[in-house]
């Protein structure tokens, strides 16, 4: 993990992109360590954001496609039985796609993004409030970063 780790370090942007892909994935990573170094080795924080947001979007939307495709049978299995299915279709009615904000939510946020493929929520609201969501995350997680930083 540490080779990986040191390699995406070394890619730069294309490496903050590439870590933050896998982390918006149902793959575990910490893309924001990643950023949070990036930074602190002097690259530049507004094109950190834009390669992680992009990054982690695209993860998230590979979540959603990976829903897109399952089945209501398949989501059974797991415990999820047809009346819940039915009774969260009418939560999320009209405002579903919208949900997609907080895929950026750690463990859970892969589940919304997958419950709103199997929904099959409106794509460009979902990816749209997914990139909104990610994006605060990033730049509320500079934000601190920097103003821890000012501290020392």
């Amino acid at each position: 993990m540490e080779t990986f780790t040191q390699l995406v370090l070394d890619w730069g942007y294309w490496g903050l992109f590439l870590s933050a892909l896998i982390a918006g994935s149902i793959l575990p990573f910490s893309s924001e360590a990643i950023l949070v170094a990036l930074v602190g080795m002097g690259l530049d924080p507004a094109w950190c954001v834009v390669a992680a947001t992009a990054g982690n979007t695209l993860g998230g939307m590979t979540c959603y496609a990976i829903g897109r495709l399952g089945r209501p049978e398949w989501i059974a299995r797991l415990g999820i039985g047809e009346k819940q299915l039915a009774k969260a279709r009418r939560f999320l009615a009209g405002r579903g796609a919208l949900m997609g904000f907080f895929a950026f939510l750690p463990t859970l946020g892969e589940a919304v993004a997958v419950v709103l493929g199997l929904l099959r929520s409106n794509l460009w609201l979902t990816a749209g409030s997914m990139l909104a969501g990610k994006a605060l995350r990033y730049i509320l997680l500079l934000a601190a970063f920097q103003g821890a930083a000012k501290l020392l």
